[in-house]
């Protein structure tokens, strides 16, 4: 039964050089250094997440921050899509686009973690 490839030693965590190919159907054997290539030197958790597209990451990461209490609560997003569909400006509006923009801006890494918390805590100090 044939094993997964592993790339770290599990004595030194030095990365490991497959050295010989063997064919099964011809019997052909190559010897040498071959390197396993970058997926290779992946854990499985990080393969797994290479197999996420990208909206299901957005997501996923958008639910968390709700669940922090950070985001746009259930009922503020259809509050949100009324006021722009109508052209009004609410607190809740302005609100949500300045913690979208403190977001985007942690995402470009224009600020730390630290400074988009305070930020975003601040929001909803000012919006009591």
């Amino acid at each position: 039964m044939p094993h997964d490839v592993i790339s770290t030693c599990p004595v030194c965590s030095g990365e490991l050089a497959v050295t010989r190919l063997h064919c099964r159907s011809c019997g052909t054997t190559l010897e040498g250094e071959f390197s396993v290539g970058r997926f290779g030197r992946l854990t499985k958790e990080q393969l797994v997440l290479l197999g996420i597209s990208y909206p299901t990451v957005r997501s996923r990461v958008e639910a968390l921050v709700r669940a922090l209490g950070f985001g746009p609560r259930d009922g503020d997003e259809a509050a949100d899509e009324a006021a722009a569909s109508t052209g009004t400006s609410t607190t809740t509006t302005d609100a949500a686009a300045t913690r979208q923009e403190i977001l985007e801006r942690l995402a470009k890494r224009e600020i730390g973690a630290e400074e988009a918390a305070v930020a975003i805590r601040s929001l909803g100090r000012t919006n009591r």
